[in-house]
């Protein structure tokens, strides 16, 4: 039999205990860091551009503005338009489960049904890492200081950056959301950064004489031209920034870690106390992001054993992690993405189910007795930055990062 079957072994909870109606699910996210890609303007049967190794797309140049006056005996010279293009690399995703036919007669929750939601959930976050990929690349970066040094208490968000931005914004004519007062920008953070600018003094002064405007989904305010939408799934360099005055740095010892786990082990548990923040994963430094780190805060520590609260369903590891994998809990540096509808190129295959959001196959039936069925989602698109001066990375240190 293939690996990676659901049987009555591993999912023996679900069988043999009949809980209450229905599993806890984990909120389903909006799209995030799509939203900053505008594929309305692409509306060509998508399937042609994906016949290449690459896409290509264009668009147009400005004109450059005239001083001359009309002649009375001269035509007017033309000039030519000229274009310019982004270049999108077709990709895809997958993801599928296959279950024992014995599985779904037996089980009491409605596991059924909740797989869909399960891989409903999957596919958005999937499908978004590719937008997120694209939106956290680039030069165009503004921080503090360089990212390994950004210190927890001293390289917050402000408002001083928001009015940067904008300026930048303005000067290069960075398309946005179209206002009566002018373009609009989001800006795209994690809760933690949003609480370090809502706490901040020049927004509590203004919170105390104005009403705050909670707006479509996790858009909770605005900040000059820029709405702000706030969401767990905004990335964070976990353990990027400085490196604590109390260090650790050790790594996941002696059995690997797996989904749901409440406790794991490391090399050291020197100085590791209850209530500290853990940062488990490859430390991104660069422009490679590994989108399995996580997050863990110290519920006990016993030796190398160390309790674990974490972002799974249950409390614990919300992914696996092997023997060897970072343990440190350096400062952490959230990511600030200003943006606007025309920031990141989009092209994906219309004609493959829903476009955008894939496809579902199955449920299939399989086996020469049809004794396992099979349920996966797959997607074909691409993103890519569409020019540099129309999104920008802001990197920041987190206030609450201890």
């Amino acid at each position: 039999m293939a690996s990676g079957y659901n049987t009555t072994t591993e999912l023996d909870s679900s069988i043999r205990a009949q809980y209450v109606e229905d599993y806890l699910q984990a909120a389903e996210p909006a799209w995030l860091y799509s939203q900053l890609a505008d594929d309305a303007v692409f509306d060509k049967p998508q399937s042609e551009l994906f016949r290449g190794s690459s896409v290509v797309l264009p668009f147009l140049n400005d004109l450059e503005p005239v001083t001359g006056t009309i002649s009375q005996v001269y035509d007017v010279t033309p000039v030519q338009l000229s274009d310019g293009t982004v270049s999108v690399t077709p990709t895809s995703r997958i993801n599928a489960i296959t279950d024992s036919e014995l599985l779904l007669m037996q089980t009491y929750t409605p596991y059924a049904s909740a797989r869909f939601k399960k891989l409903g959930l999957n596919m958005v976050e999937s499908v978004d890492l590719v937008a997120q990929n694209a939106a956290l690349q680039g030069g165009n970066v503004y921080r503090p200081a360089a990212r390994a040094l950004l210190n927890s208490g001293a390289n917050e968000i402000s408002i001083t950056a928001f009015d940067d931005v904008m300026g930048d914004f303005m000067d290069s004519h960075a398309p946005g959301w179209e206002t009566p007062n002018g373009p609009q920008h989001i800006v795209i953070m994690p809760p933690k950064m949003w609480s370090d600018l809502r706490t901040s003094a020049v927004i509590l002064a203004i919170g105390e004489y104005q009403n705050q405007k909670i707006l479509l989904n996790n858009e909770l305010g605005s900040v000059g031209n820029f709405r702000i939408v706030v969401s767990p799934w905004a990335k964070t360099f976990l353990g990027a920034g400085a490196d604590n005055a109390t260090a650790i740095a050790t790594t996941v010892a002696t059995t690997a870690i797996a989904p749901g786990d409440l406790t794991f082990t490391v090399a050291s548990g020197t100085s590791i106390a209850v209530g500290m923040l853990l940062n488990v994963g490859t430390e991104e430094t660069g422009n490679t992001h590994y989108p399995t780190n996580e997050q863990i805060k110290v519920s006990s520590i016993s030796g190398t054993t160390v309790g674990a609260i974490g972002q799974g369903p249950n409390g614990g590891f919300r992914f696996a992690h092997a023997v060897g994998v970072a343990v440190n809990n350096n400062d952490s540096v959230g990511t600030a993405v200003f943006g606007g509808p025309q920031s990141l190129a989009l092209v994906y295959a219309s004609e493959m189910g829903n476009g955008r959001y894939g496809t579902i196959v199955g449920p299939k039936k399989q086996g020469y007795a049809d004794t396992f069925v099979s349920l996966a989602w797959k997607w074909y698109g691409a993103m890519a930055r569409y020019a540099e001066n129309r999104l920008i990375r802001g990197e920041f240190s987190l206030g609450r990062d201890s």
